[in-house]
Parts: structure tokens; C-alpha cells; sequence
């Protein structure tokens, strides 16, 4: 059974305390400069929600780094359209969901910003979470190629990027009849990275500081 965890939205359409991931979603898709994390009690969620953003950021490690104060009186980096510490809103967000692992698995690419959804792979019969993430930034790469587009990529598997970096995956999935979906997925991806180039960043999303990633599907 998950953990139940406390989702603390200071910045949204309705500040507050939320149970469930869906809720805080709502509360922050679409949401101009969202702000937003879970927390594991709810004693923790209240103090940190009484305590304010900055200050809760600040004690969970992200770096307020040495910058001006934009118009908003937000502290923003230079040229970068966002506060140091934060995730970066134009940008694009991946993340697998499974049943079991291996099990079923199905990914999605959603804007970070608003939370729509991009694109979105129908549930494969047999894979891991970290083929899964795999995919989905390989996916990710080649819309955005495709779109003549620089954007960010977020992803919460340090694993799946590495593999991305590498292009190759380790894994003790074997290859058999019950595999050959998800394998087929991962040679075409493992092509399209030894074949093209890219500019776009991508990044580890900071669970932590942010809260889920955007394009969660909410079944911790």
C-alpha cells in the first residue's frame, strides 16, 4: 500500500494542503510559477506551509544562488526565465507508469507548465519502470527534433538518463515472447539516438524541492 503523503501547494489557484497528487495537479496545472511540494506527515506539511515557500525550499537544499530581483520580487537567473532553485516551466516533463516491475508499463510527455499532455504511449505488456523512462525520453527528443525545438526534458530517473547518455541500457530484463513489445520499442529508440544529434538539456527533476514530476501518474 503507498505512503500516504501531503502535497503543499503555497502558490496555486488554491493554497493549501492536498492528499492526493491528482488534487495538487489541479491545483497547479496551468498555474503561472506553481509552487509546490509533498511531505510525508502531516504536521510537516503544515509547518512548512505556515512557513512559507522560500523558506521551506531553502531548508530542503535548493540553492537561492546570487541574483537580482525581478519584477515580481521573485529572485530570478539571468536570461533563464525562471528563480534559481526552480524547475524550468518551458519545458517538457516524462514519466512512466507500471504495474509491477517488470509488469505493464506506459509513459507520457507532458509541458511542464501547463500540464498538458504532449504525447502518450498505450500500456505495454511486459517492461520496467527504468525501460519505460528510457522511452519516454528517447520520445521526448525525437518530438522536439522534430519540432525544431531547444526545450528542456525533465526526468526523475537518474538511471534512464544515463542510458540515454551512454546510448545503450543496461538491464536484467531477458528477452523472450513475453518482452519482444517493450525490446522492439527499445532497439527503435537505441537507433534513433546513434542517428541523430540534439541540443535540448536534459534534466533531473528535483522531487524533492518540486514536489512530483509533472507528468506523474500518481500511483506511489
Amino acid at each position: 500500500m503507498a505512503k500516504q503523503k501531503y502535497y503543499v501547494v503555497w502558490e496555486g489557484k488554491v493554497p493549501g494542503i492536498y492528499k492526493t497528487w491528482a488534487e495538487c495537479q489541479t491545483q497547479t496545472n496551468g498555474y503561472p510559477q506553481a509552487r509546490f511540494k509533498a511531505y510525508e506527515s502531516e504536521a510537516e506539511a503544515k509547518a512548512a506551509l505556515a512557513r512559507g515557500w522560500k523558506a521551506s525550499f531553502a531548508m530542503a537544499g535548493v540553492k537561492s544562488g546570487s541574483s537580482a530581483s525581478s519584477g515580481s520580487g521573485r529572485k530570478s537567473s539571468a536570461g533563464s526565465g525562471k528563480a534559481a532553485g526552480e524547475a524550468e516551466l518551458d519545458s517538457l516533463s516524462v514519466d512512466v507508469g507500471s504495474r509491477g516491475n517488470p509488469g505493464i508499463v506506459e509513459y507520457k510527455g507532458v509541458y511542464t507548465k501547463t500540464g498538458e499532455v504532449v504525447f502518450q504511449h498505450p500500456p505495454i505488456a511486459k517492461g520496467t519502470n527504468n525501460l519505460g523512462e528510457f522511452l519516454a525520453i528517447v520520445h521526448a527528443l525525437a518530438y522536439l527534433k522534430q519540432k525544431d525545438s531547444s526545450m528542456t526534458i525533465y526526468s526523475d530517473s537518474v538511471t534512464a538518463m544515463s542510458w540515454v547518455r551512454k546510448k545503450e541500457v543496461a538491464t536484467n530484463l531477458p528477452r523472450d515472447a513475453s518482452t519482444e513489445e517493450i525490446w522492439t520499442l527499445v532497439d527503435r529508440a537505441l537507433e534513433w539516438l546513434r542517428s541523430n544529434t540534439y541540443t535540448n538539456k536534459i534534466v533531473k527533476w528535483d522531487t524533492k524541492a518540486w514536489g512530483e514530476i509533472k507528468a506523474d501518474y500518481g500511483r506511489k
